[in-house]
């Protein structure tokens, strides 16, 4: 897929860096960053410094405005919190111990594409994707041709992914396949929004 020559605005999409939970039960809120994680964002700083961001927003969970924070920090930005950019409501699944039978196929279906399915109870793709967009747009509207960083999370980040770019070569090869603090460039031209590349911690 190349890029579009109308492209102006991108938005840098950052997954969260590696976070302990406060329960082993699905879809916990909560969640600080490791030591290995703070690095991961002090590292992730040094590399969104080439983009040369004018704007960091955040997921209002913990896990993704700690990465934020201290990303931010090397750059001398403020971190925005944004409702919309959390990660994926598990519905029935909270609070019990997490399925990778349940969650990996939900999330390489979204990464083919297809967006219709969803936990019982909780979020299908395009709800997920749809929420995450509202924000993307916004901030991309504001943005005016330079470059924002978005914070969040592996499913939510899956939906948008698989809604603009699915069997796009930088693709992640299932669910697990985020680690901590990867980034992904999209861009928004005339034709929408289309995944420029990825580049991985």
């Amino acid at each position: 897929m190349g890029d579009d020559a109308s492209i102006r605005t991108r938005v840098i999409l950052v997954r969260h860096g590696e976070a302990a939970y406060e329960t082993d039960g699905s879809g916990d809120s909560g969640g600080s960053l490791t030591p290995t994680g703070r690095d991961q964002a002090r590292r992730l700083g040094r590399r969104l410094a080439s983009f040369q961001p004018v704007r960091i927003v955040s997921s209002e969970l913990s896990r993704a405005v700690q990465t934020a924070e201290i990303a931010a920090s090397a750059l001398a930005l403020p971190v925005e919190v944004k409702v919309g950019l959390q990660e994926y409501d598990v519905g029935d699944e909270r609070g019990r111990p997490y399925n990778p039978a349940l969650f990996e196929p939900l999330q390489q279906q979204w990464l083919r594409g297809d967006l219709s399915a969803g936990i019982p109870g909780g979020e299908d793709g395009h709800a997920v994707a749809r929420r995450m967009f509202t924000v993307l747009d916004a901030i991309s509207a504001r943005a005016r041709g330079a470059t924002v960083v978005a914070i969040s999370h592996g499913g939510a980040i899956i939906s948008v992914l698989g809604s603009i770019a699915a069997g796009h070569p930088d693709l992640p090869v299932d669910g697990d396949d985020i680690p901590g603090c990867d980034l992904f460039v999209l861009g928004r031209g005339r034709n929408g929004w289309q995944l420029i590349g990825r580049d991985r911690p």
